[in-house]
């Protein structure tokens, strides 16, 4: 199990406090593991195994439990001979009809400190939100970073030498870091991925919301996936598939994006105006969750700089970035990066080994004016670094977690 530091951090602080711990991602990203890690940390911090309640939600043990008031006799008959503090863990909590009451009412009858997952990124709107009124702190968990790959191999390998780490970024680059992958062969992950991908389709979009059109939703995921980091607006992706002999409305476009998003499968960055700093409302771009979706919807039509770019916005939002894609003079800056006191900007390209191509990545940089560091990444090993831009191999920003 590799122990996931980066996300422990943030949570650590919120251990036993009243704030409800919302843990949100993609189905299979290690959301059930996560949990198991808090609850090792809580066991050697000297919690009883006693005071521990976790339910996995999908299991058919709990098949029975339909709605809140099912779960509430489940808790309060498991609580009622604990002392002290009890710890409650609900993975996949939004198969509990009414959940949110129950939660909240855990909060209130309860000495608890309660920890849930769920696989919709809309696990917080309505009722939850106004129940809870500020009283939860969300955590979004993504599959495995580069890093955690690299962790992976370390402990089951030892030691890996540059060789093994360029023949494992290859693989990521592939089958990206849903973490059941790195234990199958090559026709295995592709099984794998494929399973998870038409799982979160039918159960998280389509059964959610009662999806009728499941024909023209599994076009527009392949075509949003494939044209993954392109900048599009609804109006231009109703007129593609309106040539392609689809027809629809742009209200169901804008729907059905929702509707995948929520599920994780895309992610949306707006655009920006670096001099005026003022958020562009058309011609968003998407982004992939994770590259193995990508790998297994392209087949052979792939494109190393979208796979890269896409690597490089999933890592920067592990990073806690709020990422925008940048806007001067009419040239586009890949990512405008912002976290409190600071920000960087970045573009990335697979190579810039070409005069020309190294030229016009530097131009929209060359052309910000503040002092924030910006830096071009790409899969050279020449550093082509002038004027202020630091320009990097892809996998040493991959690694250096300070940027």
């Amino acid at each position: 199990m590799i122990i996931r530091e980066s996300y422990l951090k943030k949570i650590r602080k919120f251990i036993n406090e009243e704030e409800i711990k919302v843990i949100t991602g993609l189905r299979r990203s290690g959301k059930t593991y996560f949990l198991k890690q808090i609850i090792n940390e809580l066991k050697k911090n000297g919690v009883s195994e006693n005071n521990i309640i976790y339910l996995p939600l999908e299991s058919a043990k709990y098949d029975k439990i339909k709605n809140h008031e099912d779960l509430n006799n489940l808790i309060f008959n498991k609580s009622k001979n604990i002392d002290g503090k009890i710890y409650l863990f609900f993975d996949e909590i939004q198969l509990i009809n009414d959940w949110q009451k129950s939660i909240n009412a855990y909060r209130i009858d309860l000495d608890a400190d309660i920890y849930i997952t769920g696989s919709n990124s809309q696990i917080l709107s309505g009722e939850l939100a106004t129940l809870l009124s500020g009283r939860y702190v969300k955590i979004e968990i993504f599959p495995f970073s580069f890093n955690e790959v690299l962790d992976y191999h370390k402990s089951k390998y030892g030691q890996i030498t540059k060789n093994d780490e360029l023949n494992i970024f290859n693989e990521y680059m592939k089958y990206g870091g849903l973490p059941r992958t790195l234990n199958f062969n090559e026709e295995e992950k592709i099984d794998y991925l494929t399973d998870i991908f038409s799982t979160i389709v039918l159960k998280d979009i389509i059964s959610r919301n009662n999806i009728r059109d499941v024909v023209f939703l599994e076009r527009l995921i392949k075509f949003m996936i494939v044209n993954t980091g392109e900048t599009f607006s609804v109006n231009s992706i109703r007129n593609f598939l309106k040539h392609e002999g689809i027809s629809v409305s742009t209200n169901t476009i804008s729907n059905y994006l929702k509707q995948i998003e929520n599920a994780y499968i895309l992610i949306k960055s707006k655009r920006e105006e670096i001099k005026t700093k003022k958020i562009l409302t058309t011609n968003e771009k998407y982004y992939c969750i994770d590259p193995g979706f990508y790998e297994i919807q392209t087949g052979f039509n792939k494109s190393r700089g979208k796979i890269l770019e896409n690597i490089v916005f999933l890592e920067l939002l592990r990073r806690n970035y709020k990422i925008t894609i940048g806007n001067i003079d009419g040239l586009e800056v890949d990512f405008v990066c912002q976290k409190p006191n600071k920000t960087i900007y970045i573009q990335v390209s697979e190579s810039i080994l070409d005069e020309t191509t190294r030229d016009r990545e530097f131009r929209s940089l060359e052309k910000i004016n503040d002092n924030y560091l910006k830096y071009i990444l790409t899969l050279d090993n020449w550093d082509y670094s002038k004027n202020g831009i630091i320009h990097l191999n892809i996998m040493d920003f991959l690694k250096d977690t300070t940027i």
